[in-house]
């Protein structure tokens, strides 16, 4: 992995807990604010890889840690298989990202002066980048990849322009789940691929699949106003 372009930093939510993330700036004209929700192993070399290369299309990044401390180092590698089970025994007790909105909020609010704010997320992130769509304040657009708890949510209303992304072969995400968020919200569009789980993430790679939704995730934050600004 190259050296890396961003650095970390704590941001402070609204009850004034710290919370580590990790802050990519815009290396190119702005096009806004952009946070990014990672899946259940944290704040990876992968995902602070995607910042820095989305800070250099022009979005400033702000990359928050959901489930560790304040002080919990970031992860060196991209998976940890022996902590799977306290990883997402993690997730549980978060109810999959709805007790780390107020971190995700932290990172928007952090974002304020950059124009716009866009969010995307995946895995436990996407369920969480779901719900702050219906919940947080300040976001402009979403896109949330893979979330595998957004059916138990289904109920809830995106307050802004959002996307999902699924993989017709993920083990993890049966369709009849995708087949429920679809008939709860007819109108939203609900992208289905040719891959498995994770089809961003290295684990799970598809490169067909994660560059058609990132391009359409791109064109979804353009078309909501993430056109190019003063650098």
């Amino acid at each position: 992995m190259a050296a890396e372009a961003g650095a970390r930093i704590t941001l402070t939510t609204a009850a004034g807990q710290p919370v580590a993330a990790y802050h990519a700036p815009a290396l190119e004209a702005r096009r806004g604010g952009l946070v990014i929700l990672h899946a259940i192993w944290g704040v990876t070399p992968h995902l602070r890889e995607l910042a820095d290369g989305l800070a250099e299309q022009g979005y400033e990044v702000i990359a928050p840690s959901l489930l560790d401390g304040p002080d919990s180092p970031f992860p060196v590698a991209d998976m940890d298989p022996p902590n799977l089970d306290a990883r997402m025994a993690m997730g549980l007790a978060s109810g999959w990202g709805a007790t780390a909105l107020p971190r995700v909020q932290a990172a928007i609010d952090a974002l304020s002066g950059a124009g716009k704010v866009f969010a995307l997320g995946f895995c436990f992130g996407g369920t969480t980048a779901w719900l702050a769509a219906a919940r947080c304040t300040g976001l402009t657009a979403v896109s949330c990849f893979y979330g595998g708890d957004i059916a138990a949510y289904a109920n809830e209303q995106p307050k802004v322009p959002t996307i999902l992304h699924f993989g017709r072969a993920d083990s993890m995400i049966p369709l009849t789940d995708v087949e429920a968020i679809t008939a709860a919200h007819p109108d939203l569009p609900v992208w289905l691929y040719d891959a498995g789980h994770a089809f961003v993430a290295p684990s799970g790679r598809h490169d067909d699949s994660a560059r058609l939704a990132m391009l359409r995730t791109l064109q979804l934050f353009q078309r909501a106003g993430g056109g190019r600004g003063e650098a």
